[in-house]
């Protein structure tokens, strides 16, 4: 039995990170082209490092703000509205 708790607390954590941010769920298509989004977010004042599609239908942006702080940024890929944001601490 004790063998199978580390299997299931990292099961768990995959299930908290799958009923993450919910951000549209319009048509992919008339959503704004990465490129395009990525431009804006840079001329916002952020460095990214990482960008991706969530599950939830973000454009999920991790980087640094103007104050070289670490980010994780949702974005909604439609209206470009922010979703969410948190500070992601240095290891």
């Amino acid at each position: 039995m004790w063998k199978f708790i580390p299997l299931l607390t990292l099961l768990g954590c995959f299930d908290v990170a799958a009923a993450g941010v919910q951000c549209t769920q319009a048509a992919r298509s008339s959503w704004q082209p990465e490129s395009s989004f990525r431009r804006a977010v840079k001329n916002k004042g952020y460095r990214i490092t990482r960008f991706m599609v969530t599950p939830g239908h973000c454009y999920e942006v991790y980087g640094f703000d103007a104050r070289n702080q670490r980010v994780l940024l949702y974005f909604n890929p439609v209206s470009g509205a922010l979703v969410k944001s948190q500070w992601v601490a240095r290891r």
